[in-house]
């Protein structure tokens, strides 16, 4: 079985036309989701680049990895996997497989593509490399212009300084653009291991539509922001919230920039997904030319979401909301029914499901499940909810959070936890946790929370030890009877 790995960097579930947006062109995944497997409830294990896509190379979960922050914004914690890490890209190799990466790797500092197994350039970074050796031929090659932007979109910072770049205008034409490279180099390596007589692994990670949004015009000016309906949670008062909530608003400027500002800048972030739908057809058009569908698997994710103004905030962070932590997820395998399934699965699952798909033993990932039994309409025993984890980004803030069918749970020791009721507050503007009449729901999800830690055997459950009597959570007959001691020991 062949495998060919789409992924996009801090993508919103709600811009593609499968997960219900009516104003983004997204033929091309909207086709891989009729064909295929739509996971509506598909989480990123941690919202930032680095640790996400550490642990869909080894299976396991950020706190057990320990690649716990993006390089750019190391807050101490280490870059790299231990040396005899298990990672899946090694284990395909020895299993006879090729093995290729285009695009965006940001899964370590000192380690590249090619040290776990994988062909192609190494593209470094949190951005387009533009200075990138490859992509400069690849100019040459074609007699294309270089990278030129203008028509900056940026805030003010609350010391006056000039805030993040958000958006510009690429001076480029559409061929020129780093994701045209990217598929052009995806084809043209497709083509290359067709050629051979052995089954690949595949996989182009696009940089964007990660901020800032840098298009040709075509995209730039696609959506017109008349029809942008503004996420409701940009009515966030951040009452009863972390105070890093409204620091971070602050850092990201969004109250400096009128309300106009902000309808263009999801106008231009959802002409960027359009764009990269374009990409990914190209991709996908190969498949079928080549004659090689019905023996290739196709996943489309991304490693997490982004704000775009929801909650007044910009990028990710330390705040657990469905905006960034929710993610589009589809997996498509040749001869399995299209379908939608609700289970909570995760990017994580991705690790176990490659190797599943390979014949290759899934234990070493082991924080990941594969998702062929799903996939194919089964219907495994799955939990019926999810722990997310983050670490930090810009500095130390460690959170926990526990999402099931109604509720979402958020311990952050130190400061404010957050409980929210999905069904009646889907934006997650009120905060309830504190709220009298939630204290059985309170409880009850954090005993299941400490449980899940605990088999996890993620040390995290120190905090909540610190932080909560034993008496709140005695209706769990796995924590009841303990004290304060022989939860630490």
């Amino acid at each position: 079985m062949n495998l060919l790995f789409l992924m996009t960097d801090q993508h919103r579930v709600d811009t593609l036309g499968a997960y219900g947006n009516p104003h983004v062109a997204t033929p091309n995944l909207d086709r891989l989701a009729a064909t295929g497997t739509r996971f509506d409830r598909w989480y990123t294990p941690t919202a930032i680049c680095t640790p996400a896509r550490a642990s869909l190379l080894t299976g396991q979960a950020p706190f057990r990895h320990k690649v716990l922050a993006n390089r750019e914004r190391n807050v101490g914690y280490q870059e790299d996997l231990p040396d005899g890490a298990f990672t899946f890209g090694e284990a395909l190799r020895e299993r006879g497989y090729n093995c290729g990466l285009l695009g965006k790797w940001h899964a370590s500092s000192a380690k590249t593509p090619a040290d776990y197994g994988f062909d192609g350039p190494h593209l470094p970074g949190w951005h387009n490399p533009v200075e990138h050796e490859d992509y400069l031929a690849y100019l040459k090659e074609h007699d294309l212009p270089p990278y030129e932007i203008h028509d900056r979109i940026r805030g003010t910072l609350p010391n006056g300084g000039p805030g993040n770049l958000l958006a510009a205008r690429l001076r480029q034409p559409v061929e020129a653009t780093f994701e045209h490279y990217l598929a052009t180099r995806t084809i043209e390596l497709l083509r290359r291991y067709s050629a051979e007589n052995r089954p690949f692994y595949l996989a182009t990670h696009f940089f964007g539509p990660h901020l800032p949004y840098i298009v040709p015009d075509e995209y730039f000016d696609m959506i017109d922001p008349a029809v942008v309906e503004l996420p409701k949670s940009i009515a966030e008062t951040f009452e009863g919230k972390p105070p890093v909530q409204r620091n971070y608003s602050a850092h990201w400027t969004f109250d400096s920039m009128p309300i106009e500002v902000t309808r263009k800048l999801i106008a231009v972030y959802w002409g960027y997904v359009s764009m990269i739908d374009v990409e990914i057809g190209r991709i996908l058009d190969e498949i079928d030319v080549l004659g090689i569908s019905q023996e290739t698997s196709v996943f489309f994710t991304c490693d997490h979401g982004e704000f775009t103004g929801s909650h007044r905030l910009h990028d990710k962070g330390p705040a657990m909301y469905e905006d960034i932590y929710r993610t589009p997820g589809i997996v498509r395998i040749p001869g399995a029914p299209p379908q939608v399934r609700d289970e909570f699965v995760s990017l994580l699952d991705c690790t176990a499901t490659i190797l599943d798909l390979a014949g290759v033993d899934t234990a070493p990932a082991v924080d990941s499940r594969s998702l062929v039994p799903l996939v194919k309409g089964e219907d495994p025993g799955w939990q019926p909810d999810i722990v997310c984890e983050f670490h930090g980004h810009h500095f130390p803030y460690p959170q926990r959070m526990l999402r099931d069918d109604r509720y979402k749970l958020v311990v952050n020791p130190e400061s404010v936890n957050e409980l929210y009721d999905l069904e009646r507050d889907p934006d997650e503007l009120l905060n309830v946790y504190h709220h009298p009449e939630m204290a059985p729901v309170r409880e009850r999800m954090t005993a299941r929370l400490y449980r899940l830690l605990v088999e996890r055997d993620d040390r995290f459950y120190h905090w909540m030890t610190s932080m909560y009597p034993v008496g709140a959570v005695d209706h769990d007959p796995t924590l009841s009877g303990l004290d304060d001691q022989s939860y630490l020991s």
